[in-house]
């Protein structure tokens, strides 16, 4: 069995829980050993994952939130 990008993709939760059956764990580890842009989806996966556990909190910055809000308005009227 070879595994795709969309089913990496799709199982990554599991496989970072380690809720994968022992063949497709396999498959997906020597899937992300070639697969640059799988990888990356994985690490990125695993930073949210990490920074969410994270129980610090940070100060934003002065006006970081009217700025978030303005941008997120304009790319909403965009499409």
């Amino acid at each position: 069995m070879e595994i795709n990008c969309q089913e990496v993709v799709r199982e990554l939760s599991n496989y970072i829980d380690e809720a994968v059956d022992p063949a497709l764990r396999r498959e997906i580890a020597a899937h992300l050993s070639l697969c640059k842009h799988c990888t990356a989806i994985y690490d990125g996966t695993k930073n949210v994952i990490r920074l969410v556990g994270d129980e610090r909190t940070f100060e934003l910055p002065a006006g970081f939130g009217d700025r978030l809000r303005s941008k997120l308005a304009k790319e909403s009227a965009k499409g």
